[in-house]
Parts: C-alpha cells; sequence; structure tokens
C-alpha cells in the first residue's frame, strides 16, 4: 500500500482542513460492481491504481467516522489521518468475496486506528491500558444512557457496567469520574488571539454525507441481528428477566431483583445469578 498511501499525501489534512473536506467529497461512491471489480484486481493482481480508487472512494467515510470522536479534544485532522491509516489496512485486506461491502468492512479497521491515537494522546485516559478497560472508555457513555444515569453512575449502575464489560466496579467509578471531567465545549475558543472552532462546527448536515448514512445504517443492521439472534438463544425466563433489568417499562422504572424473585418465585441471588449468566451468554454471542 506504498504507492497508495503516497498518492495521498497531498490530500493530507494538514492545516487546511476545509479545503481537504471539500477536496473528498469530489471522489465519486462506488457501485458494488465497480467496488467488486477494483477489490479484484488489487486482490489478484497486486493492481496499485485499483487500490487507490477504493481507498479515495471512501475518504468522505474516515471524515464522517471522525465526526464521532470529536468530544474528546483532539483535533479532526489527526482523527481523520488515523482513520485514513485504519481505511489503507482496510482495502488491503478486503476480500470481496465474501459479500460484504467495503463501507462495512473499513469501518472497524477506521475506528480502532482511530481508538488508539485517542487513547495514545488523550491525557485523561493514560489509564486505558488494558482490552477490557479501551471497552469501558468507548461504551461506558452509551451504557450510561442505557440505563438512565446520564448524570453519573451509582453503585449498582457500576456493579451492571462491570459484569457487562469484565472489569471492577471502581475502574467503571473511576473512568465515569474522568470522562465527565473530561467534556469538550461544543463552543470554539480563542488561544492566542485566533479562534479555534469546536465540535460543533463539524456536526454532521442534516443532508448528511451518503457514505456516514449507508455505513451506519449498515452497521445499525448487523447489530440488531446479531443482538436479536443472541436474546433468541437464551432460554425464556433468562431473556424475561434480562430485558426487565436493562429496560424500562412505560413510567421509566426498572424492576428490582426482588421483584423479579417474587414474580418467579425464586430467591433474589438467583435472578441475580440468571441474570449474569445471560449477559455472559449475550457477551459470548456477540463477540463470537
Amino acid at each position: 500500500m506504498t504507492s497508495t498511501a503516497l498518492a495521498l499525501n497531498h490530500l493530507s489534512p494538514g492545516a487546511n482542513l476545509e479545503g481537504y473536506l471539500r477536496a473528498v467529497q469530489q471522489y465519486p461512491l462506488l457501485t458494488a460492481e465497480r467496488e467488486q471489480a477494483l477489490a479484484l484486481r488489487f486482490r489478484t493482481l497486486e493492481d496499485l491504481d485499483a487500490a487507490r480508487e477504493l481507498v479515495l472512494s471512501h475518504l468522505r467515510l474516515v471524515v464522517a467516522v471522525s465526526r464521532q470522536y470529536m468530544g474528546y479534544g483532539l483535533p479532526q485532522a489527526d482523527l481523520i489521518q488515523e482513520g485514513n491509516v485504519g481505511l489503507m489496512k482496510a482495502v488491503k485486506r478486503y476480500d470481496p468475496t465474501q459479500g460484504v461491502r467495503l463501507v462495512s468492512y473499513a469501518m472497524h479497521w477506521i475506528k480502532a486506528e482511530i481508538h488508539e491515537y485517542i487513547l495514545r494522546n488523550w491525557q485523561m485516559v493514560k489509564v486505558a491500558t488494558t482490552k477490557a478497560q479501551r471497552k469501558l472508555f468507548f461504551n461506558l457513555r452509551s451504557l450510561k444512557r442505557a440505563l438512565g444515569a446520564d448524570k453519573g453512575v451509582n453503585a449498582s449502575q457500576a456493579q451492571a457496567i462491570a459484569k457487562e464489560l469484565n472489569v471492577s466496579a471502581d475502574e467503571v467509578m473511576e473512568m465515569d469520574r474522568r470522562l465527565s471531567g473530561g467534556d469538550t465545549p461544543l463552543e470554539g475558543r480563542t488561544e492566542d488571539g485566533e479562534e479555534v472552532a469546536g465540535p460543533i462546527a463539524s456536526l454532521a448536515a442534516e443532508d448528511a454525507d451518503p457514505a456516514e448514512i449507508v455505513a451506519q445504517a449498515q452497521e445499525t443492521r448487523v447489530n440488531q441481528q446479531r443482538m436479536a439472534a443472541a436474546l433468541a438463544s437464551l432460554d425464556e425466563r433468562s431473556r424475561d428477566i434480562l430485558m426487565a433489568r436493562w429496560l424500562q417499562d412505560e413510567d421509566g422504572q426498572t424492576p428490582t431483583l426482588h421483584d423479579l424473585a417474587a414474580r418467579y418465585g425464586i430467591s433474589a441471588e438467583r435472578v441475580r445469578q440468571i441474570e449474569a449468566n445471560a449477559l455472559k451468554k449475550i457477551k459470548v454471542a456477540l463477540t463470537a
């Protein structure tokens, strides 16, 4: 991929981010047929021009993904640069015979490179050195929203998240404190007399980029299918207990262990065990 990387040098975000964003929009999206033909040429003939076209046509996807990580206070140009590395790795490894579009396959590699960059450079998360801690870092906010804990997790919520992500409750509480204290203002700021744009300047417009829409729709559909299959693999009682514990009712409440114990005629400890086992099975199914 050296030639491809060199071909992208003139499109490095660098100091002219706005110019870069305009430039990447000029590369057309590929049809499924064109994408497959290019990928086969690169895979079988090592045609670097084909690889170059695959990369250039997906640069706008990297830009879209980079917007999701603007809240960590790091320059978008750097996020894009790292994401482009992930995109090139994806193109190199992409197998068009598997029936998956490159936009879906590349998403993993783009996010992986951006994740690593954030963890290397964001001073507040230097503790996220293990795989489990990195998973905690990037999933804590969404899990907090699912538990209705946007203002901070309590002890029981920390325990639930800890079980889900295979970390200790103390690690959950500590990461929550760090993330809560490390938010970046949406508005811009002034440094050395110059205006520096904040994350609000990069929010997607209502007519969001087609690549972003397609990527998000495909990722959501795949995740929904995997979750549905994972839930279907549970026995009825385990599934009911798990959904009762993790989904709020119409009044915004979730039943306690004792509530469910009374419902099923078992002990609260047994309910907790069933919930823990169900979460473990779900986790295995989703990571398989």
